[in-house]
């Protein structure tokens, strides 16, 4: 009897997982990909990581501090 319930219960999951999954909206992986390449493309000239920060503006950049031991 407890078998019957607990398939049941499992049955009851699948249904309401199924019911979030048919409001997800899907895209083929070709259109994802091309909207990240064109994305990246565009923001390619703010990144620091493709254009380099000038050095004068990096607020990370080593101080270069001489010191000399004699």
């Amino acid at each position: 009897m407890s078998n019957n319930l607990a398939k049941i219960s499992e049955a009851r999951k699948d249904v309401e997982q199924l019911k979030m999954e048919v409001n997800v909206n899907r895209m083929k992986v070709s259109v994802v990909v091309s909207e990240m390449l064109s994305f990246c493309q565009s923001h390619s000239l703010s990144d620091p990581l493709v254009s380099p920060v000038p050095s004068a503006e990096n607020p990370f950049r080593e101080k270069r501090l001489v010191c000399v031991v004699v």
